[in-house]
């Protein structure tokens, strides 16, 4: 991170003020600190000769020595004047003490005496100070020099503290961009390597770090979980770190906090014995401290978070914690999502599995009953042949052959499902001429159209419209659609048959004036054996694999079937399916 105090503009400007403090109210030194990140205060600016310039610049003194010497002075309004007989820094400490005689008048500026002027900010915390040495008349400051130089401290505190909260805000927009950045790119990662993937290569760079590792726990901690770290999968953790990384992570999880542990710094919660072989880790790895976070949604724990630093990369910031924390929750939240996606995966994977599994048990054993069939209906027409039966005899035949035809059909209905169903199945691209299908499909079904007095209006192009598929899939599609609109609809009714070409789909819409169906028959309508719950519907003899297979053959084409009905409403069809564009 930039460090905030060496901007040229701000320098020049705590110049000018010490510079004001020396020339025009009476100091031959005059000098600003700040507080850095690491609790001591700087000189950043000096006024004054070379030589106190040279030994003063860049002195750092530890804050809670100036705030011990600020609560043993005298309050002078917003100057703390230090007695030298009271002050309690040791000399070798001060970086500098002016070369002047003691004197024995009990108002004259003694070498040691100190003249402070401490910073504040809004939450009464010390941001910095100014000092001033040896006035030029050689008297401590009287009133009438004590209000001038209170005007030069004020104007130093207000750019002290607003270069403070510049540099705070800038690393809380620094921090934010970075959070956002690992969410965005996190987030779109659907395995766990890639959610950490992308963490890690951010977050070290956002948080000046030296190295990152993840490590997740497995649902009810069953065992220590996976680690990802900066270098890759690869970190090996001991037993001991790991038990006492979770134990401390689902602790700091429920106070919604997080830990620093370097070679300097122990955690309360952390025993003498786990921490001197922490310390130990962290050397053997290279690393000189760590900001400890856990990841997690709710009430769940889910892992913990650690970014690693060397001892010249600097202390972790409050505002770099609490970004860190934030970052816990959202890694949380895409690291369970993450998880259920995988676990989604797998049961997909599973259902595949078993679905593959139905269909070739469904195959095989249509394949086995159509053979014996094939065999009982050779011999039934065989029997139909023989002279001499009696009209009992030859209408037993005729009911065993519809029984053989309808069983017949349930197998062809069947293997038409496996088919469809099947992956392994590669789907035709032949280009099928709907027109021409549609127009057999609708001469088929005259007989029973004509029997029931339906009487069937077909809106169609004079142009062929075609579709990609294969010829006997797209056959069944249209055969069972209009099949089942003539078989649901009533007598002396009407069903609408329009079939079109939108851009690059053909569109098939087959509308009855039935008996409809109910919402919750729709959610299942497309299910396999799945049959109306409708009384009325289910006295129409039917396997409920109609559209079941409907279904599949247009999901396997890539295209789209849509349904509105309603009870009594009738039902109307639309099938949609790749074509060629229309000026193809």
């Amino acid at each position: 991170m930039t460090d905030p105090w060496s901007a040229a503009l701000f320098r020049d400007t705590l110049e000018l003020i010490a510079e004001g403090v020396t020339e025009l109210v009476g100091f031959e030194v005059a000098a600003v600190s700040v507080v850095e990140d690491d609790g001591r205060l700087e000189v950043v600016a000096v006024a004054g000769s070379e030589d106190c310039r040279d030994q003063l610049l860049g002195h750092r003194t530890p804050v809670e020595d100036i705030q011990a010497e600020i609560d043993n002075s005298e309050s002078w309004g917003a100057l703390r004047f230090v007695p030298h007989e009271r002050m309690g820094i040791e000399t070798a400490n001060l970086g500098w003490i002016p070369d002047i005689e003691v004197s024995d008048d009990p108002n004259a500026w003694h070498p040691l005496d100190l003249l402070l002027a401490p910073f504040y900010d809004a939450h009464g915390e010390l941001r910095g100070m100014m000092s001033m040495d040896v006035p030029t008349d050689g008297q401590r400051p009287q009133p009438e020099k004590r209000r001038q130089l209170q005007k030069y401290v004020e104007q130093a505190g207000r750019a002290v503290i607003a270069a403070h909260d510049r540099a705070r805000l800038a690393e809380q927009v620094r921090l934010a961009e970075t959070t956002r950045e690992v969410i965005r790119r996190a987030s779109a990662e659907d395995t766990l390597e890639g959610v950490f993937d992308y963490a890690q290569k951010t977050m070290i760079q956002g948080f000046n770090a030296r190295g990152l590792w993840i490590r997740t726990f497995d649902e009810g901690g069953a065992d220590v979980g996976r680690v990802f770290s900066s270098r890759g999968i690869d970190l090996a953790l001991p037993p001991f770190m790991a038990e006492l990384g979770e134990r401390t992570a689902r602790m700091l999880w429920t106070e919604q906090d997080v830990a620093v542990l370097s070679s300097e710094l122990r955690p309360d919660y952390v025993p003498e014995e786990a921490y001197a072989r922490v310390v130990d880790f962290l050397k053997a790895v290279g690393v000189d401290s760590m900001l400890f976070a856990p990841l997690g949604v709710g009430t769940r724990c889910l892992g913990n978070l650690v970014l690693t630093r060397d001892a010249d990369q600097g202390d972790w910031s409050e505002t770099e914690k609490r970004a860190v924390l934030d970052i816990g929750h959202d890694l949380g939240r895409t690291l369970l999502n993450t998880r259920n996606l995988e676990r989604e995966r797998r049961l997909n994977e599973e259902l595949r599995t078993l679905d593959g599994y139905k269909s070739q048990l469904i195959a095989t054993v249509s394949h086995e009953l159509r053979n014996p069939l094939t065999s009982v209906a050779g011999y039934l027409e065989l029997l139909d042949d023989t002279d001499g039966l009696d009209p009992d005899s030859r209408r037993a035949i005729a009911s065993m052959a519809r029984g053989v035809s309808r069983m017949s059909g349930i197998v062809e209905d069947l293997l038409t499902l496996s088919r469809a169903a099947d992956p392994t199945v590669k789907a035709k691209r032949d280009l099928v001429d709907l027109s021409q299908l549609l127009d057999e499909v609708v001469d088929l079904a005259t007989p029973t159209t004509t029997q029931r007095r339906i009487k069937v209006l077909l809106d169609k192009p004079d142009r062929p419209v075609t579709a990609y598929g294969d010829r006997d899939d797209l056959d069944r599609v249209l055969t069972n659609l209009v099949g089942n609109a003539v078989k649901y609809s009533p007598e002396d009714s009407e069903v609408h048959l329009e079939l079109s070409q939108v851009g690059n789909r053909a569109e098939f819409r087959c509308r009855d004036h039935g008996m409809g169906i109910s919402s919750d028959d729709q959610a299942q309508l497309f299910t396999d054996f799945f049959r109306s719950t409708n009384p009325e519907a289910q006295r129409i003899p039917g396997t409920g694999l109609g559209l079941a297979i409907v279904k599949r053959i247009v999901d396997r084409y890539r295209g789209e079937i849509e349904l509105e009905s309603g009870l009594g409403e009738g039902s109307t069809f639309t099938v949609r399916l790749p074509a060629p564009a229309e000026h193809d």
